[in-house]
């Protein structure tokens, strides 16, 4: 008897994950974080948060592997180009990522998939920093124009 052919077929980050209900999870969970930030929730003109939800998980659906709804609703995600008009700065930056780092912990990933989901996050939030911390001034520092 002949044996069945070994499938070839990768399954993608998102599959692994646990698919739409992972990213559903995921991202429900961060803008519940971001509602009650009052200086994240500035940055979201919308009275609801539910079209920027919807958005957010359609990209990391995407971005992982699954559904390419967000590309076919809404083009190529140009990422910095969307959140230009905002001000991005490292504290922006941080408060994020503590609203996302609740998210992913809630999740219960397996200890990789959580460390990959993890360093993504990270390095898309570095990237999106695009205006400048406030100067300090501590002792011994004077800031001249």
């Amino acid at each position: 008897m002949s044996q069945p052919p070994e499938s070839t077929e990768q399954v993608s980050f998102y599959e692994l994950v646990g698919g739409h209900e992972t990213f559903h999870r995921l991202v429900h969970r961060f803008y519940q974080g971001v509602a009650e930030d009052p200086e994240l929730r500035a940055m979201y003109p919308e009275q609801d948060l539910g079209p920027a939800e919807d958005r957010l998980r359609m990209f990391f659906e995407q971005y992982w592997g699954g559904p390419t709804t967000y590309s076919e609703q809404r083009g190529h995600p140009r990422l910095r180009m969307r959140h230009m008009p905002y001000h991005i700065d490292e504290a922006a930056r941080d408060r994020w990522l503590h609203h996302m780092e609740v998210a992913v912990n809630e999740l219960e990933l397996d200890p990789a998939a959580h460390d990959v989901l993890w360093e993504y996050m990270v390095r898309v939030a570095h990237f999106m920093v695009n205006a400048p911390s406030e100067p300090s001034t501590g002792p011994g520092l004077t800031i001249t124009d």
